[in-house]
């Protein structure tokens, strides 16, 4: 489903040289490393929004910084979806509008069974910015999965909830892959959160490694 090869990237600094990962449909892993070590632009590289300076990235065997812009633009509406640290809704809308904008788009259908599991169908009907920081996240969450992506790229998709609702919304994340055969994965600075995924991997001097997240 998700390959890269050998991917390489640097700002002032080197990030990461020569990373290699694959994904299969329906895993779920999650990329762990302090600040500044280069996880969410890895993440950024792997969900198609940024060129790597060196290497390839392959969705479903497509090389996707090969494609035509048309071409990768379709793949990003139909392949994937992006729950960014910041929420970017859209303020002047209620929560709704903001799924029906995704509804819209995709050509899918709310599940408003997943918004009472987000702990957000009492809000719904409440302009974003009436709507708690974590409330917000929630949002953002349900409407990347009313696009129904086959793959998840979560940066720190927790980062504004407490201990218990960040584990529920990973729950709902896997949940969400389990039912539809896609696959997820979140970068967190936090083991907690990692060890709830299936793989771990470390994101540290430049390299990117397979762990024990029971460790």
């Amino acid at each position: 489903m998700l390959k890269a090869v050998n991917l390489t990237h640097s700002f002032d600094y080197l990030l990461f040289e020569n990373v290699n990962i694959e994904l299969k449909p329906n895993e779920k892993i999650a990329i762990i490393g302090s600040s500044g070590s280069g996880k969410s632009t890895l993440l950024h590289i792997l969900s198609t929004f940024l060129k790597p300076q060196n290497g390839q990235v392959f969705i479903n065997g497509k090389d996707i910084y090969k494609l035509k812009q048309k071409d990768l633009i379709e793949t990003r509406k139909k392949e994937i979806g992006i729950i960014f640290q910041f929420h970017y809704l859209f303020n002047t809308f209620t929560a709704l509008e903001n799924l029906q904008a995704a509804a819209l788009i995709s050509g899918e259908k709310i599940d408003y069974g997943l918004l009472e599991r987000l702990g957000i169908k009492d809000v719904i009907n409440q302009n974003i910015q009436t709507l708690s920081g974590g409330q917000q996240q929630r949002v953002s969450i349900a409407r990347v999965l009313t696009k129904k992506p086959k793959i998840i790229f979560a940066d720190e998709p927790t980062g504004n909830l407490d201990k218990a609702n960040a584990y529920e919304v990973i729950e709902v994340l896997k949940e969400y892959c389990d039912d539809n055969n896609a696959s997820l994965v979140t970068v967190t600075h936090d083991m907690d959160i990692a060890r709830r995924f299936e793989r771990v991997f470390e994101l540290k001097d430049k390299k990117l490694a397979e762990i024990d997240g029971d460790n």
